[in-house]
């Protein structure tokens, strides 16, 4: 049985969003069951994005589960990909799309990008676009050149999510300032259509600088990579959002 869709892109008052993106790692030790709480409060979305071997395994215990990808095409010799409409029939609600490693290791383009984005949509899923500079592109002054020409083809797109995540912060420690990222994020958000879209903040995010980016205007919530793979930090994280 198909998952039904919790809620709307579309809500004046834009509710909070913890993304778990394990990446290509089993669910973490000390995680089970008895985490499911976690990913089913009213005040905020929490989503957890596992490998695609266990995302029958994570929605079958009833939590809000999405793919780390999925291929716009509905089938077709794509070795080792899985299409939108597979996603869906397991009962995800949402899927990722063009996170920086898969850009940077599947050299996915923008366009590929953008036509996963309206297959995710047309399937019934909420995709959610990562998007970002590189170091030697901030050094350059060309961040915002880039975002705008990353967000160019799904700019007038409603019912997505937005993730940004600076490159350079990612798995490195290093990140923008809160306001620095606020700021961003506000720039983001002046060239999409539905100005109430989501915008999540996805550069090494942790317990110890949540409340700080929470905090902002602009940032709806995290991506969050390494810190999901630590229960007990993971939770500390859900908790900040949760009272934010």
């Amino acid at each position: 049985m198909e998952a039904s869709i919790p809620y709307t892109e579309t809500m004046p008052n834009r509710k909070k969003f913890i993304g778990a993106n394990w990446k290509m790692n089993a669910a973490p030790v000390g995680w089970d069951a008895s985490d499911s709480p976690y990913f089913s409060m009213s005040n905020i979305d929490v989503v957890v994005f596992p490998t695609s071997i266990d995302l029958r395994m994570c929605t079958q215990k009833k939590l809000s589960v999405g793919a780390q990808y999925g291929r716009p095409e509905t089938a077709g010799a794509f070795t080792g990909d899985i299409a939108m409409q597979e996603i869906r029939a397991v009962g995800c609600t949402h899927v990722l799309c063009g996170h920086s490693e898969r850009r940077q290791h599947h050299e996915e383009s923008d366009e590929m990008i953008s036509k996963q984005v309206i297959s995710a949509l047309q399937c019934g899923l909420i995709p959610l676009l990562c998007i970002g500079e590189n170091a030697d592109q901030r050094e350059m002054g060309e961040t915002k050149e880039v975002l705008a020409q990353q967000l160019l083809a799904v700019s007038n797109v409603e019912g997505m999510i937005v993730a940004y995540e600076p490159v350079w912060a990612i798995g490195t420690g290093k990140t923008p300032t809160a306001p620095e990222a606020n700021e961003t994020h506000a720039f983001i958000r002046s060239l999409l259509k539905d100005k109430n879209t989501r915008i999540l903040y996805g550069g090494s995010m942790n317990s110890a600088n949540a409340a700080e980016f929470l905090a902002q205007p602009e940032i709806d919530g995290g991506l969050i990579g390494g810190a999901s793979l630590k229960p007990e930090e993971f939770r500390k994280i859900v908790d900040v959002a949760r009272a934010s």
